[in-house]
């Protein structure tokens, strides 16, 4: 307890004194970040869509964070990928072991480390209100949006299963009557270039109208190889998507929304590290250099996709209600190989290292997948007491999974389809003027089967039928302070796993989870709308909860359900417009999570030193895991923000802006040990520029993970203390236009 005490006064010293030094600070509440002041100095506006409908933040009974475009702009300025949005929310981890594709989302704890590329997620994302539920869907590149939002709870009324512990909702923006040209260019450090543009306004007036968007990516080879003796030969990527939409609005009532988007990835995958832990603590040790892998296999850890996404949007506006259809159709193909064992050699070859390695492991996982999805949503639009929707969804995924190994294990196919289709409903009714009060059902039939491909089918199915709910109050105590209290239950549909299969192993199966979560929040508005402070608190448990145990020395991918898993905890989300040109913010959120099952065990790693019971099953040393933490869930986090401008004229502002984030003390494995943890991590930005004709270009120096911090990110245990890391620092100038 000492220990966590210490840990905990040391990582939040950094934000305190941060905090300080810009007068006070204010949350996590990113989106505010950048936010244009209005002219009396206030908090812009948040707009949130948690109930398919745009509403002010603050009249939401949901613990939400929006990150707005330029806040976006500056997370990905290095180029980076979906993963860089860790952190940016308090609550909010995103890892990937998998380069720039499969990231793994988790929000309040909750979340799934399974690699493989079949992983079934607790963490829903959608684009453009199309769910991406595919791992390799979520990683679609963020650019020309809108807003992100993050809203932390279940969302399985309007969302649909397979969201108990929240979701990441992207819209980008939309084509409109009005000309608008972007554009922009950055060079930075390690041969990094990003190009953006975007380009939209009317065809027709009135009628129709289009928006281009598009982005490439770049980074040189930057990592030697220290087995081979070359130098900068492994890490670079070229990332390009495209997004082409079309707006035709035949009447005043009628609109029809055309978007095709599309993305060629050729880049590096996850650079794996030997031994790099430890022994017997977390710290990176002397077989650690960020700038060098000892690699004799992995093809230059190489990963390729290409990615396409259709959609129609149409929507009618009858008196009284609104008919939304969105159809939607995906695809994704692509493969990524690693060197796992992260060195060379073996116990059994001329020689091996860094460190112990038993066994030489190279593999490559492709995947070739088909998503369509329906949805249609009539929705009413009048200003009355009482508002509602009804809706129906339809989802169909097809796709196979390809592990091949170099030279072991030999090629295996598998092939895993979903169908599934809801029915959903919400009411609100505005009981007086201060209380209103919120409800909403869905109905789920969702049904999975698998076969392999490549040898003996050995066929699974499985599906689940469950009923969805929420229920929130939400009262209004003043024109500025509201509280609310909602209940939640959603589920996570049942999954099968086949990757043993490549490896002579049988697939495995877990069962549905299912959450309910308790939730009480507070919204505020201060200071003539320069304050705001939101917060909540939460407590949920789930009943028979999906983990995938991996790893372990039979390097295993199983999924199993514990018993039971609890989670308490609240964020913290408060913005501060200290001045018409100075805003800081700050938020924090504390999760505490536990696994509930006394007599699950898993298997365990090859050389770390595990601080779990053990016992002996079946020939095998495993883990018992009751008491343990959810895997890759930091207890705390954080994230600050400030940005002072000052004007320059009639048409200029110079500014500076910099955002820090936290995550806490973090078990990355089910079992715990002293080497696959991770205590305090912190990264840092700062950006400083001159914007000039209000807003119309800007010229800015930029710089990501400023400290050049060196933080583990994941772990590898089956073979050796393998890990992952970070990206480093990262130094640039950019460019940037909009008309």
């Amino acid at each position: 307890m000492s220990q966590r005490i210490t840990a905990i006064r040391a990582a939040w010293a950094g934000s305190t004194i941060l905090a300080a030094a810009f007068a006070f600070a204010a949350p996590a509440a990113a989106q505010d970040a950048e936010a244009t002041a209005s002219e009396e100095g206030q908090l812009a506006t948040i707009i949130v869509t948690a109930n398919r409908r745009e509403e002010n933040l603050q009249d939401v009974a949901v613990s939400a964070e929006i990150l707005d475009q330029q806040r976006i702009d500056t997370i990905f300025s290095a180029s980076g990928d979906v993963t860089a949005l860790a952190g940016s929310v308090p609550g909010l981890n995103v890892e990937s072991s998998n380069g720039r594709v499969a990231p793994r989302f988790y929000i309040r704890g909750l979340g799934n480390t399974d690699f493989d590329l079949a992983a079934s997620q607790p963490v829903s994302v959608l684009l453009d209100d199309v769910v991406m539920e595919n791992v390799t869907l979520k990683s679609f590149p963020i650019f020309d949006v809108e807003r992100v939002e993050v809203l932390r709870g279940p969302q399985g009324t309007l969302f649909g299963r397979n969201t108990p512990a929240g979701i990441v909702k992207v819209d980008s923006i939309k084509p409109g009557q009005e000309m608008d040209v972007r554009a922009g260019l950055s060079f930075a450090s390690l041969d990094t270039i990003t190009l953006s543009g975007a380009v939209g306004g009317p065809l027709i007036e009135d009628k129709l109208a289009f928006r281009v968007a598009t982005q490439l990516q770049r980074r040189g080879d930057w990592i030697d190889n220290g087995f081979t003796n070359q130098k900068n030969v492994l890490g670079s990527f070229t990332d390009f998507a495209i997004r082409g939409q079309l707006l035709f609005t035949p009447t005043e009532r009628a609109s029809i929304l055309a978007s095709v988007n599309f993305r060629d990835l050729d880049g590096a995958s996850t650079f794996f590290r030997a031994n790099v832990l430890g022994p017997n603590n977390n710290n990176l040790n002397a077989n650690y250099d960020r700038g060098t892998v000892f690699y004799d296999g992995g093809g230059g850890n190489r990963v390729n996709y290409k990615q396409f996404g259709a959609t129609l949007t149409a929507a009618y506006e009858f008196d009284g209600a609104t008919l939304t259809s969105i159809t939607s159709r995906w695809t994704t193909d692509g493969s990524g190989r690693g060197d796992i064992d992260g060195g060379f050699g073996a116990v059994f070859l001329p020689r091996m290292g860094p460190g112990f390695i038993p066994f030489p492991s190279d593999t490559q996982d492709s995947i070739d997948l088909k998503q369509t999805t329906q949805e249609v949503r009539l929705a009413s639009n009048g200003d009355g007491a009482l508002s509602w929707q009804i809706g129906g969804f339809y989802f169909d995924s097809d796709f196979d999974v390809t592990t091949v190994g170099f030279t072991f294990p030999p090629p295996a196919t598998v092939n895993h389809t979903n169908e599934a289709w809801a029915a959903f409903g919400q009411l609100s009714y505005q009981l007086t003027d201060m209380l209103k009060v919120t409800g909403g059902l869905r109905y789920t039939d969702d049904q999975k089967d698998f076969f392999v491909r490549t040898g003996a089918p050995q066929a699974r199915s499985v599906g689940d039928s469950r009923l969805s709910w929420d229920l929130a109050v939400f009262a209004d105590l003043s024109d500025d302070a509201s509280v609310y209290a909602k209940v939640a239950n959603a589920f996570r549909a049942p999954t099968i796993q086949g990757r043993d299969v490549a490896f002579f192993g049988a697939p495995s199966i877990a069962q549905s989870e299912k959450i309910t979560s308790w939730e009480a929040g507070f919204k505020t508005e201060l200071a003539d709308r320069k304050v705001r402070l939101n917060g909540a608190v939460f407590y949920y448990t789930v009943e028979d909860p999906q983990f995938t145990a991996v790893g372990g020395a039979g390097n295993l991918v199983q999924l199993i359900n514990a018993n039971k898993g609890e989670a308490y905890g609240f964020e913290l989300d408060s913005a501060f417009q200290i001045t018409p040109n100075f805003l800081v913010t700050l938020g924090m959120a504390y999760n505490n999570t536990e696994i509930q099952d006394p007599n699950l065990a898993v298997g365990i790693c090859a050389q770390c030193n595990v601080t779990d019971p053990t016992r002996v099953i079946g020939g095998s040393t495993r883990a018992l895991i009751d008491g343990n933490p959810f895997p890759n869930a930091p207890e705390w986090s954080g994230d600050f923000t400030a940005r002072y401008g000052i004007p320059m004229g009639d048409s200029g502002e110079f500014f500076i802006f910099t955002d820090w984030t936290y995550l806490g003390e973090t078990n990355f494995l089910l079992y715990t040990s002293r080497e696959f943890n991770a205590g305090s991590r912190i990264e840092g930005g700062l950006r400083v520029g001159y914007s000039g004709g209000n807003g119309e270009w800007e010229l800015a120096a930029f710089a990501r993970n400023i400290t050049n911090e060196d933080n583990v990110l994941g772990v590898i245990d089956f073979n050796n203390n393998t890990a992952f890391v970070n990206e480093p620092r990262v130094i640039g100038v950019s460019f940037n236009v909009n008309y």
